[in-house]
């Protein structure tokens, strides 16, 4: 079996567009992927299209590791994200495409699966609140669709800075205590910081939020400084989790033998994929840390770490940005992902298990969203 082509299908997906890929091969198979970056789809686009012209054209699609390892040695830059993601995305459409011609689940050729369906939280379902009491309306609409966890960024509105004034940073612990009361116990809270504290602030925030059981505290202070975060987690009793922008095992090496956090949230775009994951869960796991996989973009990556999740012995929850269900039903040729009671079975079609409509992507064309831009001005959900 030889690599004939890759494809590329960039759609426009609410506040950022999804980009797929699409291996194609002689045997008549074709593998899918997702390599989207938020804000740098064009350049990560054109950097799948290198990848398919300088190498991997008439290579073995089933060779994934000695691809990667090929790839991630001999390119220029390839600790920065654009190249890896669009590694990543191809890595991921490799795994379909042997899941495919194996008749088997991805996770299947991990090793197997360690649990039958997957805990997930959403993320997203607070976009656009103003007020607190607009947090709580729609914490208990989500609480209503089934989930049991539930993550959100308390410091939106109005938005925090690396240093503040304590009014704010007592509006955002308000805005905490009222979901909780509002939610109940049986809910996890996971609070989403989106680095936006200086370490003290965060100290202070995270001892303010201990009496309402935070599940964790999410990259509280911005991940170029290894040390500060270290001293964030010595001072607090809430877990800390990060990761969501290192790239491969070598980037989470330091942040895992030195223990400063108690969960990691790799993403498998910005990581280099599927295995290359596995392996820094591997490495957390040495240290008796969690993984969380990061998910904010398309179903082509939420399908990647479902069978991520399947394998790994340390998975704690996954991320889910349920209000894009919509879009998903869009571009997917099945209804995909199915909630029930807060988890989603695991896969059970060959490979990745998914599959998009060409046509449907093509009617939502490439619109350009700022990277970060999600975090300089307010988000709407669907039809707001």
């Amino acid at each position: 079996m030889k690599i004939t082509g890759i494809r590329t299908f960039i759609y426009e997906a609410w506040w950022r567009n999804w980009l797929f890929v699409k291996v194609d091969t002689d045997a008549g198979i074709s593998g899918l992927g997702e390599a989207s970056l938020q804000g740098l789809n064009k350049a990560v686009e054109i950097a799948v299209h290198n990848l398919e012209r300088e190498y991997f054209v008439g290579k073995d699609p089933r060779q994934i590791q000695k691809h990667w390892a090929n790839v991630y040695r001999d390119s220029w830059f390839h600790q920065s994200h654009v190249p890896l993601a669009a590694l990543s995305g191809i890595e991921i459409a490799l795994w379909d495409i042997l899941g495919k011609s194996l008749n088997a689940p991805i996770y299947q050729l991990l090793g197997g699966a360690t649990r039958d369906r997957i805990k997930v939280y959403n993320n997203s379902w607070y976009f656009n609140a103003k007020t607190i009491d607009e947090f709580v309306v729609r914490a208990k609409a989500a609480v209503a669709q089934g989930f049991k966890a539930l993550k959100w960024d308390p410091f939106w509105s109005p938005p925090l800075d690396v240093f503040n004034e304590r009014e704010q940073m007592l509006q955002a612990v308000e805005c905490v205590r009222r979901v909780r009361e509002a939610v109940g116990d049986g809910v996890e809270l996971l609070i989403e910081v989106h680095a936006r504290l200086g370490t003290a602030d965060a100290i202070w925030m995270a001892r303010a939020l201990e009496p309402y059981r935070p599940f964790w505290y999410e990259e509280p202070i911005p991940p170029d400084n290894l040390e500060a975060l270290a001293k964030v987690q010595r001072e607090v009793n809430i877990p800390i989790t990060t990761g969501e922008k290192a790239c491969t095992r070598w980037g989470f090496r330091e942040m895992l033998e030195r223990q400063m956090v108690s969960m990691i949230m790799p993403d498998i775009i910005c990581a280099g994929g599927i295995l290359e994951t596995m392996k820094i869960a591997a490495m957390a796991d040495v240290y008796h840390i969690g993984v969380a996989p990061h998910s904010c973009v398309g179903p082509g990556l939420t399908a990647a770490n479902l069978h991520l999740d399947a394998v790994i012995p340390n998975f704690l929850i996954q991320e889910l940005f349920y209000p894009d269900k919509p879009l998903y039903d869009e571009v997917l040729t099945e209804d995909f992902p199915i909630l029930k009671d807060g988890y989603i079975e695991l896969p059970t079609k060959p490979g990745l298990g998914i599959d998009i409509r060409e046509e449907a992507i093509a009617r939502r064309p490439h619109r350009h969203h700022p990277s970060g831009g999600h975090l300089w001005k307010p988000l709407t959900r669907m039809g707001e």
